[in-house]
């Protein structure tokens, strides 16, 4: 069981290497943009706007998903740790961190709404932030 949980540990280290460098790219390719509309002297529209917005919010959302991973992990390196030498109580201690996980699910669900402003809601006025 202890070898699964060190495999899941570093699948989830692995995604969030890859949310970073995402995260990372996306600032980037805004800046860019940002760059190219001064120097070309260029006026936006609110259309336009809305959109750079969206790059904010994807950066937004995978900053909550490392932030779940990292509980997730947090939980489950504790978890390693204090039982590697015992299945038996390894066992008994595994609903435990399922509360734990489901917590932080919860969490990241919330963070998920909260991120999303109007974005879905194609009728409404555009995108609201806090």
């Amino acid at each position: 069981m202890m070898q699964f949980l060190h495999t899941l540990d570093g699948l989830l280290e692995h995604i969030k290497s890859v949310e970073r460098e995402t995260i990372e790219l996306t600032q980037q390719a805004q800046l860019q943009v940002v760059r190219f509309i001064e120097k070309q002297g260029l006026l936006l529209d609110d259309e336009t706007l809305e959109v750079m917005q969206y790059q904010d919010i994807i950066a937004q959302q995978l900053g909550a998903t490392i932030e779940a991973i990292e509980s997730a992990q947090k939980h489950l390196q504790y978890f390693t740790r204090a039982f590697s030498e015992d299945d038996s109580l390894a066992a008994e201690n595994l609903e435990k961190m399922h509360g734990k996980l489901t917590s932080a699910l919860d969490r990241a669900r919330e963070k998920h709404s909260a991120f999303g402003g109007k974005i879905q809601h194609q009728d409404d006025d555009g995108i609201e932030f806090f």
